[in-house]
């Protein structure tokens, strides 16, 4: 018997009403009462990082990546929302796709991913 998919990601939040409105307002990741967020169907990575990984900050336990369709259309939404986006041209690649990351409020590293068009 195997799994068919991420059934939810869960964690801990200081705000978690303002957070999620952040998450709805910036990235379009809708969650009402207990009605989930309908995402696109498309790849999921899931890879354990070693705990001494340099990938997202040695203080958090967990990043989240989101898959995107357009990036840079994405992250000139985010500027205009002043939101600060970091990106490297080393983590790009035509294999594996684009990449950007940015924090939400509470300093939780979230990735962007556009991937390879195939």
């Amino acid at each position: 018997m195997a799994v068919t998919g991420i059934g939810g990601v869960f964690f801990r939040s200081a705000d978690p009403d303002a957070l999620t409105q952040w998450y709805k307002d910036h990235l379009g990741v809708t969650m009402e009462g207990y009605e989930p967020w309908r995402q696109a169907a498309g790849p999921t990575v899931f890879m354990p990082f070693a705990e001494t990984t340099d990938h997202w900050p040695d203080n958090k336990q967990w990043m989240i990546n989101f898959r995107v369709d357009d990036l840079d259309e994405t992250l000139s939404k985010l500027r205009q929302a002043g939101i600060a986006i970091k990106t490297d041209a080393s983590w790009d690649s035509p294999e594996a796709g684009r990449f950007a990351r940015i924090f939400d409020p509470e300093g939780n590293s979230i990735e962007l991913w556009q991937p390879p068009l195939e």
